[in-house]
């Protein structure tokens, strides 16, 4: 799974998906599939590659489309493992209200200390490993519980799906 962040999104960072596939595809993945135009895809990549995917999708965007995105990469192992481990999903809780933010690195236990769960008010999340799960009743768009908090505060890079997505690409996985 490739997650870029901020493609798309509101006229800024304007990126075909299919560049998008053929930066994958030129990076040595296989069997790609893109899913809406905010820069999710589900690819298949040989171990050597997956490893410095991130990385070297990065380095080729800015290089051959100008474009300074971060990208964060999963395996569909980790994947699933994201979707199972959402505590406001077993709580029952309204999927509207749900996301994810999906962390390039998994932060220290010194920094993790240091998110505020009264941020937001009326927001939730709970960190496990290097996922953030949030609870966002209000919507994304008025919590403060945003990517650049997350990624000054964890000093790491997220970037945030909601929880239609996070089903949406996981039936991509099941399919290849």
């Amino acid at each position: 799974m490739v997650l870029l962040r901020g493609i798309n999104v509101g006229g800024k960072n304007k990126f075909a998906m299919t560049a998008f596939g053929a930066a994958l595809e030129a990076l040595g993945c296989s069997a790609v599939r893109t899913y809406i135009q905010s820069g999710n895809a589900v690819v298949k990549a040989p171990r050597a590659v997956a490893q410095n995917l991130a990385r070297a999708l990065s380095a080729h965007l800015e290089a051959e489309h100008a474009l300074r995105i971060p990208v964060v990469v999963r395996s569909a192992l980790e994947w699933r493992a994201a979707l199972r481990a959402s505590p406001f999903i077993a709580a029952g809780v309204d999927p509207d209200q749900v996301h994810v933010a999906f962390l390039a690195d998994e932060p220290g236990l010194a920094r993790a200390a240091q998110l505020d769960p009264a941020r937001s008010p009326g927001d939730e999340f709970v960190l496990r490993g290097r996922e953030l799960h949030l609870r966002l009743p209000n919507g994304v768009a008025r919590s403060k519980l945003t990517n650049a908090y997350f990624d000054a505060t964890l000093a790491t890079t997220s970037t945030m799906r909601n929880w239609r997505t996070v089903q949406a690409l996981a039936a991509m996985l099941d399919e290849a």
